[in-house]
């Protein structure tokens, strides 16, 4: 009865505490829940978000939805398709021309390569800046400097992957296994021999598995670089759009999701491969 006494009382003792600990966390969540609602309500109020605009621009989706269907290629099948393949071409020249450009940077980022601190620095803040470029400024920065076309989607999408290809190059460099390295130079083998041998074989299944994923995305971002000007099937979406032919708008994005999803799925056997 003493034991029982005495933890009855050491429990009393503690539930004031306890107590105070629940009704702490539940002044916080009460404050947290208070300070969302206020910035979602403050964004709401500054974006000029309110339920007429909501409901009317449903009405308008609506509208738009309606005249989708069915879906129609408007007799211009063939243009289409030479439109997609630009796309396509636009996607995997641009990955290409990234990649070759990212290895030189990947090996100098690389600690293990490079380990001269200030070049290290130097090239790991250079690609930091370049990556905050999304692709679609590049974009219409090219389209103005060089005109419209492919050209420019081409490079806007080599200059946007190039900073983070490198970045990625060199992580995987850093994470190379060094023992098969050591393994090379305790028979001797030169530098060159023990990179070829002892490096390039790890290095090639990742460095691919990334293209290819990059290759995807890049796949999905030409379309929206050709809506400003930049060549490919975007360019013909947003023609349609102009002119509000909504039933060639879908044909064209059914078609463009196919793609997507062949893409995609190629992508993903050859990645499946490779590792």
């Amino acid at each position: 009865m003493n034991a029982e006494a005495a933890m009855i009382a050491r429990a009393e003792a503690l539930l004031p505490g306890a107590v105070i600990i629940k009704l702490d966390q539940r002044i916080k969540s009460a404050f947290a829940i208070a300070a969302f609602l206020i910035v979602f309500v403050g964004c709401c109020y500054d974006l000029g978000l309110s339920w007429d605009v909501l409901g009317d621009g449903l009405m308008k989706m609506g509208t738009i939805l309606g005249a989708m269907w069915p879906p129609t290629s408007g007799g211009e099948l063939p243009r289409l398709l030479l439109a997609l393949l630009q796309t396509l071409a636009i996607a995997v020249l641009g990955t290409l021309l990234a990649a070759l450009v990212a290895i030189p940077l990947g090996l100098a980022a690389a600690q293990n390569i490079v380990p001269h601190p200030a070049i290290h620095f130097v090239i790991r803040r250079f690609m930091d800046l370049f990556r905050g470029i999304p692709v679609l400024v590049w974009a219409l920065i090219l389209v103005a400097a060089i005109g419209l076309g492919p050209i420019p989607g081409i490079l806007a999408i080599a200059f946007s992957d190039i900073p983070r290809l490198g970045k990625l190059f060199a992580e995987a460099l850093e994470n190379v296994d060094s023992h098969q390295q050591d393994s090379l130079r305790a028979t001797g083998s030169s530098m060159p021999a023990v990179f070829r041998f002892g490096v390039v074989p790890q290095l090639l299944p990742v460095w691919l598995s990334q293209c290819l994923y990059y290759l995807e995305q890049n796949f999905r971002a030409a379309a929206v670089v050709g809506v400003v000007g930049a060549g490919g099937i975007g360019f013909e979406l947003e023609e349609r759009i102009r002119i509000f032919a909504f039933d060639q708008v879908a044909f064209i994005t059914l078609m463009y999701i196919v793609a997507v999803a062949i893409m995609d799925f190629g992508s993903e056997w050859l990645r499946a491969r490779l590792t």
